[in-house]
């Protein structure tokens, strides 16, 4: 094996260990998202909380994604125990998401992101939305600190597409 082939395998073997360890359930295609709705996704606790239940929502907390790589808001504020909504409308012409998370996880996914571009999610802490699309998702903030939102697709959180979240 040349040192090239040797290089991308190692590449793609470390890429591989790193969706292992995060157990995050990547898809490719079209199924990856449209899925969603037909599985029941188990409740699973995350640093940054745990998927909430659709009847204890609290409120609702609207997004806005931008081809300027922008969220309208960029910070939002939830109580600890908090349950919310969180809806997003995709204004641009390109494909966005939204990922919640601690700022080492969204930065580890993004890095991953890059490499593997055609990479999608299906997760109840992500949000994949088509352009002019909606999407939403229904959070448990059970844990109490700072954490971040970003679109991970290819280029976009390096763009700055990032927000932060405070519970507590």
């Amino acid at each position: 094996m040349n040192n090239r082939r040797r290089f991308l395998a190692s590449g793609l073997a470390a890429g591989i260990g790193v969706l292992a360890l995060h157990r995050t359930a990547f898809a490719h295609g079209e199924m990856g998202h449209a899925a969603k709705a037909d599985v029941d996704t188990p409740r699973e606790q995350q640093l940054w909380g745990i998927a909430g239940d659709e009847k204890a929502v609290s409120r609702t907390i609207p997004f806005v994604m931008t081809d300027e790589m922008r969220f309208v808001p960029d910070h939002f504020e939830v109580g600890l125990g908090e349950i919310v909504r969180i809806t997003l409308e995709n204004r641009g012409a390109v494909m966005h998401e939204m990922v919640i998370g601690t700022p080492q996880t969204l930065k580890e996914h993004a890095e991953l992101m890059q490499r593997f571009p055609g990479m999608e999610h299906d997760e109840p802490w992500m949000a994949h939305v088509a352009p002019g699309g909606r999407g939403e998702m229904i959070w448990e903030f059970n844990r109490a600190g700072e954490f971040e939102f970003a679109c991970l697709i290819a280029g976009h959180f390096q763009a700055g597409m990032v927000g932060t979240i405070r519970v507590g």
